[in-house]
């Protein structure tokens, strides 16, 4: 019997399946076998972080064999993928063994809200590049600082940078479950304690965004003014340009289709 098209989720940690609700319900009722992997650890939480994504993920219909904890497995900490690239780059090609299966990948935007998400952003481009997967490859946003006075940040919107943006409807009763389902983390509520609520309020307005990748943005910085993970002092701009690849740019370089008026409409 014919495998099911699947739809790949890339999270960089257990947790982040929380900006990517609507699209993974949107997947399944299509019929669509979705796969979800794990690129770090998890920290000293680890195995608790696994039970709760997998009880969430499990509650929304997706099967236990297809979530795979790949940053525990090949040892990446939370917080150091961008020195773990190798290990990254092996786990996502092993995830993509026949290209006619995949129908979509997912993966965190790039937009300078976590060194992690950005790392992964950028071996997803690499892989999809080498595996003729760009056209497939696709990403949501998570937390970003642009425009915004430190600090404070926007969650859930897509940089117009980055291209088109397609806004993914759903019923209300669905987008309660989903907004309910972001206090279903009991390990993350003190480092989440302002995030899952903003989060959680996105899901009830309907606000969740998909954008094609366009493969050489992750070329250039996110976006102009400090990125989130530098206020944080988690990574600087110049590090993650030199880690990621030569070529990379100071300079915003714009996707190659601009958002035009509407583009966010149902």
């Amino acid at each position: 019997m014919r495998e099911r098209p699947m739809a790949l989720f890339l999270f960089a940690h257990q947790d982040d399946e929380c900006f990517a609700f609507h699209l993974i319900a949107s997947e399944l009722a299509a019929g669509r076998r979705v796969r979800c992997a794990y690129f770090t650890d998890g920290g000293v939480k680890c195995a608790r972080r696994n039970r709760e994504s997998l009880r969430v993920l499990g509650g929304m219909g997706v099967a236990e064999a297809d979530i795979c904890f790949v940053g525990e497995a090949q040892g990446i900490p939370d917080g150091r993928l961008l020195s773990c690239l190798s290990q990254g780059e092996e786990a996502l090609r092993a995830l993509l063994p026949w290209r006619e299966q995949v129908a979509a990948i997912y993966v965190p935007a790039w937009e300078g809200g976590h060194p992690d998400h950005d790392s992964l952003h950028r071996l997803a481009v690499v892989v999809a590049r080498d595996l003729m997967l760009t056209d497939r490859l696709f990403q949501f946003s998570l937390y970003h600082a642009k425009g915004m006075p430190w600090p404070l940040y926007k969650v859930m919107t897509p940089l117009e940078v980055n291209g088109p943006f397609r806004r993914v409807m759903a019923p209300f009763a669905s987008r309660l479950r989903h907004a309910v389902n972001c206090f279903r983390y009991p390990s993350q509520w003190i480092s989440w304690f302002d995030l899952f609520p903003m989060v959680a309020v996105s899901y009830l307005l309907g606000r969740q965004f998909v954008q094609p990748v366009d493969p050489r943005r992750s070329l250039f910085r996110p976006h102009e003014g400090a990125l989130y993970y530098e206020t944080r002092h988690l990574a600087r701009w110049e590090e993650v340009k030199a880690t990621l690849g030569e070529g990379a740019s100071d300079e915003g370089g714009r996707a190659n289709t601009m958002v035009e008026d509407g583009a966010a409409g149902s």
